[in-house]
Order: structure tokens, then C-alpha cells, then sequence
């Protein structure tokens, strides 16, 4: 029984993570989405839904644990696993986990037909898609350490609360920078805050930014393929340490590079 519910749990496991990136890659291809931006600005909802279900199960548990338990003297409740019990006593509180573990068998199983049939559909279109996909930025640009993330954070160089438009990413200085997608070199420059500053406008509104360069490989107009050497790690502008300062906005509006990356 310990070895069953240890692969369902993995089964379980492994079925919200196919969720959960089956819903961003859903996302970040829904050009017509009127919600799309704040959608993306939020990041999908897949914790939503797991916990969910995960109050589900305990609901389940709870009430299979009381329907195999009995009452003390006092009005305690008392497991028939625990103590002397009778055979009943004790094929009650068996039936009641099979039963919570058919339960949540069939639950997967249900799951596991709508995740296939959902993700047929979406890879159907977005085979209609592989423009859009070409100039989707969905990997790192470069390896390394997420040291700062998207969001409020206290501002290294003045220490006061800022919002951070992007994810900074530390690395060896000189470390390759490469394209996360398909797209045109719209600006190669020199910024006061961002340094050797570098962006590639990918279409559909979809604009992503590399700040802090130490140097820049390509110029303006230039066309770029995703997997091609842009930039190098740097330490330029208003930096801390050698890290590249990358970010992504739709229609201007800068959104959390985490909720496009599908290597992660």
C-alpha cells in the first residue's frame, strides 16, 4: 500500500508540473487575449489549483480517517489502528484507504486524459503558430544565478524600496549572452543606469532588454536568431557586480521574465 501511494504521489506530482507548463506555454501564445499582459504580469495560476485539490484530498482523508476511527469514553476520537481492535474494526479501516486511494487513482487518471487531450489542442496550434513561437524569448539568455527578481525590492545603489523591471542573472564577466528568441536589434548603446545597453524587438509586441554588458556583438537593424551571441556578461552603468540585467515587456510594459521561461 506504502509503495502504491508513493507512486501516486510522484504521478500527482508529475501531472501538476505538466500542468503548470502546459498552461504557461498556453499563455504566452495567446496573442488575442485581451488580458493577456495582466495575465502575463501575474504569471499563471497553477498554485491556485493545487491547493485546491489538495484541500480536496484532505477533505477525503479527513472523513476516511473518521469513518475508520471510533469514540472514546470521553468523546475522543480513537484509531483502529491504534491499540487492540477487532478484525472488523480493522477491515473497515482498510477499506476506507483503498478506497480514498481509488479515489484519487481515478482522479489522475481523469487528469491525465484532459491534460493529453488539452495539449494535443494546444501543440495542433501553435504548429500554427511557429513565427510567434521563433520570436517567443521561452529560455535564459544566459547561465547563471537569479540574484534579484522581478518586483519591489530595496534598490541596491540608494536603498530605497524600486520597482525592478526584470531578473538579474550574475555571472562570470564575459560569459556569453545569447538571443532567447528570434528578432531585430532595435537598440545598441550606452545608458547611464543599464550601461552597454542592448534590445531586440521580437514582433507581436514583444520587446526584451540586456543591461550592464561589458560588450555588445551586434547593431542596430541587425536581425538575430534565437541561440546567437548578442552580448557578454558585464559590469557597466549602475551595477553591483558582473550580472546581466534582462528584461521582457509587451507593448511596453515590462512583465516577469520568469513567466516566459520554459527551461527552467
Amino acid at each position: 500500500f506504502q509503495v502504491v501511494e508513493g507512486r501516486l504521489r510522484s504521478l500527482e506530482s508529475d501531472l501538476e508540473r505538466i500542468r503548470s507548463f502546459s498552461t504557461k506555454l498556453r499563455l504566452i501564445t495567446q496573442t488575442n487575449n485581451p488580458d493577456r499582459n495582466l495575465k502575463l504580469a501575474m504569471g499563471p495560476l497553477s498554485h491556485s489549483q493545487a491547493n485546491l485539490e489538495r484541500l480536496s484530498d484532505q477533505s477525503i482523508r479527513g472523513v476516511s480517517q473518521l469513518g475508520a476511527a471510533g469514540l472514546g469514553m470521553n468523546g475522543e476520537i480513537r484509531s483502529f489502528r491504534e491499540g487492540h481492535h477487532h478484525d472488523g474494526e480493522l477491515v473497515s479501516s482498510q477499506t476506507s484507504d483503498y478506497t480514498m486511494l481509488s479515489i484519487r487513482i481515478e482522479r489522475a487518471l481523469k487528469n491525465a486524459a484532459l491534460q493529453e487531450q488539452g495539449i494535443m489542442e494546444l501543440w495542433s496550434s501553435l504548429r500554427e503558430r511557429q513565427s510567434l513561437l521563433a520570436g517567443t524569448p521561452n529560455v535564459h539568455p544566459v547561465r547563471g544565478w537569479v540574484t534579484s527578481r522581478f518586483g519591489y525590492r530595496i534598490s541596491p545603489t540608494n536603498g530605497r524600496p524600486q520597482m525592478h523591471n526584470g531578473i538579474d542573472i550574475a555571472a562570470a564577466p564575459g560569459t556569453e549572452i545569447r538571443a532567447p528568441a528570434d528578432g531585430i536589434v532595435s537598440f545598441a548603446g550606452y545608458d547611464s543606469g543599464y550601461g552597454n545597453l542592448l534590445s531586440i524587438d521580437h514582433g507581436y509586441g514583444i520587446l526584451t532588454r540586456y543591461g550592464h554588458n561589458s560588450k555588445v556583438f551586434v547593431t542596430l537593424g541587425q536581425r538575430v536568431k534565437r541561440g546567437d551571441i548578442i552580448a557578454s556578461v558585464g559590469n557597466t552603468g549602475r551595477s553591483t557586480g558582473p550580472h546581466l540585467h534582462y528584461e521582457v515587456r509587451i507593448n511596453g510594459i515590462p512583465v516577469n521574465p520568469s513567466n516566459y521561461l520554459l527551461d527552467e
